[in-house]
């Protein structure tokens, strides 16, 4: 009997979403996860993605059209591979295109009816293992990829995790120059590890330029995560083969003419019943000032994972109220249908704004309009 995909409402935590369960039967389709700042973020229902704050100059993923983001899903956004030790020793890589036919696998997605959540999940059926990764934003902070495990089985489950995300954009490329130049972008890329904090910075050796004048590079990209302490960290794509196939990687520091990445290892001991989580948090166009602050936040805020979580519910406590300030928000005993009159209320406020006091029109600014005319 074929699966179907379908759909369902589901609720985390207090935010309702709505899920499509089986995913896999599907073909990629296109979203956009919004927020109540200036973020952006195009992604495949496959993990493909594009995003970045205010424009396509201030990017984190590359800005391609959805055909290029879909298709470069496998190298582009986050990436996890995981080892799993036992009498053997098994490779599973989730939301990828390897392995199909040698594990059996389920895969759901879920998206916050406020439009700025996604979940993909996928289930490791024989072993009873659950990773899941969520994309949101924050004002603050930036983007934030929460990653979670969980083992429902009755055995101890020995893993070795390698997560993170591919594909890192230095900053001061302008969108154009990536997409008419990308190989000489690459050339000027350089990803350097904060060994201390963890924290992957990812710029250019110098703004590329074809006047004969010098232009520093100033400003970076940044990574960090926060939740597990790593063994190691990597800042390309180079070594994953090499962990796709059982083995060990090594530690990266400085990274020069490659696609940039930031990814963690981590080995863990998961009981029955038992859930980790770990965060990965990029945000982009950060001076040497900003980064120095956020060295010290990583190394002294001991709660920093309950700073970023209030943000980003405060988040999306400002986007609802954004939407109710257009009357967006409606209860009916059609869920979907008021989940859709949401979401048509926030893109056209995402178009035409709203009133900053309400309905309430300052006389003075009025009569200049008037005057206009």
């Amino acid at each position: 009997m074929n699966k179907e995909a379908i759909l369902t409402f589901e609720t985390f935590g207090d935010q309702p979403f709505l899920k499509i369960s089986n995913l896999e039967t599907m073909r990629p389709f296109f979203m956009s996860i919004v927020s109540d700042s200036d973020h952006w973020m195009f992604i495949s229902s496959n993990g493909g993605l594009s995003a970045g704050r205010k424009n396509a100059e201030n990017a984190l993923f590359p800005y391609y059209t959805e055909d290029k983001i879909t298709e470069f899903a496998d190298i582009t956004g986050s990436k996890t591979i995981f080892q799993l030790h036992g009498s053997e020793q098994i490779i599973w890589e989730p939301f990828s295109n390897r392995n199909l036919s040698s594990l059996k696998r389920k895969s759901n997605i879920y998206k916050s009816i406020y439009g700025n959540i996604i979940v993909f999940e996928e289930i490791l059926v024989d072993y009873q293992l659950i990773f899941r990764y969520a994309w949101t934003s924050s004002d603050q902070f930036g983007f934030i990829k929460t990653s979670t495990i969980i083992n429902n089985g009755t055995q101890i489950q020995d893993i070795t995790l390698l997560d993170g995300i591919q594909n890192i954009m230095p900053c001061g490329v302008p969108s154009d120059l990536q997409n008419n130049a990308s190989n000489l972008v690459d050339a000027y890329k350089r990803s350097e590890l904060d060994a201390e904090s963890g924290l992957g910075l990812f710029a250019l050796s110098a703004i590329i330029s074809d006047k004969a004048e010098p232009s520093e590079a100033l400003k970076a990209n940044v990574v960090w995560s926060t939740g597990l302490a790593a063994d190691a960290y990597l800042l390309s794509s180079k070594q994953l083969d090499f962990f796709r196939y059982g083995r060990s990687i090594e530690s990266e520091t400085d990274v020069k003419g490659e696609k940039g990445a930031y990814f963690i290892s981590k080995k863990l001991h998961l009981k029955p019943a038992e859930t980790q989580d770990w965060r990965i948090i990029a945000d982009v166009n950060k001076t040497h000032s900003q980064v120095f602050e956020i060295i010290k936040t990583i190394q002294t805020d001991r709660d920093i994972s309950a700073k970023i979580q209030s943000d980003i519910y405060k988040g999306t406590q400002n986007l609802k109220q954004l939407v109710a300030s257009a009357d967006g928000i409606q209860r009916s005993n059609d869920l979907l249908q008021d989940a859709r009159n949401f979401a048509n209320v926030m893109f056209n406020i995402m178009r035409g704004g709203i009133f900053d006091e309400v309905y309430q029109v300052d006389r003075s600014d009025f009569e200049k309009y008037l005057k206009g005319k």
